[in-house]
């Protein structure tokens, strides 16, 4: 079953842990919410199953709509629904990076800049420094165990969050967790600086094909492309047209393989799920097709997410823009 609370933790970093390499370890972050309570997010960085090091990517400029939907505030924890159109996170069908753009790193290692606990540091000591920042971290929720103190800061009640990596495709051993739009993540906000930073942690043995209502692995079915390999790629779209009215908006692809592409059956989905048919026939190698598009599919003016979908309904490649973004009135934005 997918997990049973799952949200996101808003709260002011404070102090942090490193665990080394054996065991399970974990690089452990105490913060604190606006009420003075305190949790603890507890970060794999250590795979129980081979190959054990996890994938990694921090993108230091992030920008996607859903940073609008969270709270500005230290305000601690909130529930989330599993679903699309919200703030859930999900790496298959969210768009929040560029799955290739994952390095596999080790949890602790001699030298400096080189495994996942530095670079946590890099990002966590520059939120620990600054009063105005806040994390986000989203997975699933323990406590608060009134009469147990936390086992690594000691602060009582025990509360925190944890699964604070990709929650789906997972091998048969942790099937049980899998679920869509559950994702975990950490995600940082630097006011200061207009910036957020967005961390993202996948284990190898997962598969980036799911179910779209179980999130279980769809590995058995054939000649997937991996990340990075997509044929049909999306590289533009004319989110907010010139003048006045509905009507106008397109979408542009990009078929960079050898090899022509049949497009039939295949489909472009928005932020909420509404999907709008690609016209069928081949598609060139090399060549580019821009799409117009209309109800029930929307390009939403503050923001949102385009994803392509082949003829199986398994997503081939995506994108996301930001309200800045969309509401650039005639311009067609490139991805």
């Amino acid at each position: 079953m997918p997990l049973k609370s799952y949200g996101v933790l808003a709260g002011r970093a404070v102090e942090r842990r490193r665990e080394g390499s054996t065991d399970t370890p974990h690089y452990q972050l105490h913060l604190t919410d606006d009420a003075g309570v305190s949790y603890r997010v507890a970060v794999n960085v250590l795979s129980q199953q081979a190959p054990s090091e996890l994938l990694y990517h921090a993108d230091e400029d992030f920008r996607h709509p859903l940073t609008a939907l969270l709270p500005r505030t230290a305000g601690g924890w909130t529930a989330l629904a599993s679903a699309p159109g919200g703030a859930a996170l999900d790496f298959v069908r969210g768009n929040l990076f560029d799955p290739a753009a994952m390095r596999a790193l080790p949890p602790d290692a001699p030298g400096v800049d080189n495994d996942l606990a530095d670079k946590f540091d890099h990002y966590v000591e520059r939120a620990v420094a600054d009063p105005a920042a806040i994390v986000y971290a989203f997975g699933e929720r323990w406590g608060p165990e009134p009469r147990t103190r936390d086992k690594v800061f000691g602060f009582l009640p025990g509360n925190g969050v944890h699964d604070i990596h990709m929650n789906q495709g997972n091998s048969r051993r942790f099937r049980g967790d899998d679920g869509v739009w559950q994702d975990g993540g950490l995600l940082l906000s630097f006011p200061g600086e207009s910036r957020w930073v967005a961390i993202f942690l996948a284990f190898q043995s997962q598969s980036w094909h799911t179910d779209d209502v179980t999130g279980h692995a769809l590995d058995e079915v054939p000649s997937r492309p991996g990340p990075g390999e997509e044929p049909v790629r999306i590289v533009a779209a004319l989110v907010n047209p010139a003048g006045p009215g509905p009507g106008g908006e397109t979408v542009t692809l990009l078929n960079a393989s050898p090899a022509p592409v049949d497009l039939a059956g295949w489909r472009l989905a928005d932020r909420r799920g509404n999907a709008f048919p690609l016209p069928a026939g081949a598609l060139a190698p090399g060549a580019v097709l821009a799409v117009p598009v209309g109800e029930p599919f929307a390009l939403d003016d503050g923001g949102g997410t385009i994803t392509l979908l082949d003829a199986a309904g398994l997503r081939v490649h995506g994108v996301s823009y930001t309200s800045a973004q969309g509401r650039r009135e005639g311009w067609t934005l490139t991805f």
